[in-house]
């Protein structure tokens, strides 16, 4: 087997040039890459299409890049927490591709698979079928780009709309721990997006917070096989880029004395 483990997170994305396309792991702020986003800000790419759940906030995560203008397209399924892709969604700066979120995740999985397409009830009978969804506004406010319609068939007393899966140039995912192999685990609700999008990306680059050596992980724990990875750069608590935030912090009120 190859070692897998590169030496930095800028090591790891420097061949990933403009206008590349690459699905981003984690929920929210939760189980993100930040460390490879970083790295990839820092090195100035532009032009990217990004494929997420979310585009992070207006200055963490993905949103560091929307805030400098690299992201020229994305296709999501939650759009809110982050008032700067609004701005350049409704000013025509950005095209955005609306999907439904568990609709998202099996055009990942699919992608994944090796399966170019499948169906789905989700969004029959909406735009997501009928088409008509912006995708992209002018600078008047007025629809330039607009979703097409999508196929729709019946199988039994059902309807069902056809999706096409996705395969990106590169996916950066986050992960608990990792091998020099890229076997990797993942902590709790990162494994919402971040398997799915390692195993849609043709180029798969995952940071790990603590990495051991091939053997030490238990297979029975290893939630994806590093035939999927194909880089792999440890990010350890208190390295550069390693903070994990919290998207919305939720504090009980004090109970009223009587």
């Amino acid at each position: 087997m190859i070692d897998k483990v590169v030496a930095s997170p800028a090591e790891a994305v420097r061949d990933i040039a403009d206008g590349a396309s690459l699905a981003v792991g984690g929920f929210g702020l939760c189980g993100i890459p930040v460390a490879l986003i970083a790295a990839l800000h820092d090195q100035g790419t532009k032009e990217l299409e990004t494929i997420s759940n979310n585009c992070g906030v207006d200055d963490w995560g993905l949103g560091i890049l929307l805030m400098d203008g690299r992201i020229r397209r994305t296709i999501s399924s939650y759009v809110g927490e982050n008032k700067e892709f609004a701005r350049q969604f409704l000013s025509g700066e950005l095209e955005v591709e609306l999907t439904p979120q568990g609709t998202l995740a099996e055009k990942l999985r699919a992608g994944g698979a090796g399966i170019p397409a499948f169906y789905t009830t989700a969004g029959v009978g909406t735009q997501v079928s009928e088409g008509g969804l912006p995708r992209r506004y002018d600078a008047q406010g007025h629809v330039a780009i607009a979703s097409e319609p999508k196929e729709v068939r019946s199988f039994g007393d059902e309807d069902y709309v056809l999706e096409e899966s996705v395969n990106p140039d590169f996916a950066l995912v986050h992960a608990a721990k990792g091998d020099r192999h890229g076997n990797l685990v993942f902590h709790a609700t990162a494994m919402n997006f971040n398997p799915l999008c390692a195993m849609a990306g043709r180029i798969t680059i995952a940071e790990v917070e603590e990495l051991v050596e091939p053997g030490e992980l238990d297979p029975e724990q290893i939630h994806l096989p590093g035939i999927y990875v194909q880089r792999v750069v440890h990010v350890p608590a208190g390295a550069p880029h390693s903070e994990k935030r919290i998207e919305k912090r939720t504090v009980s009120t004090p109970a009223q004395e009587a």
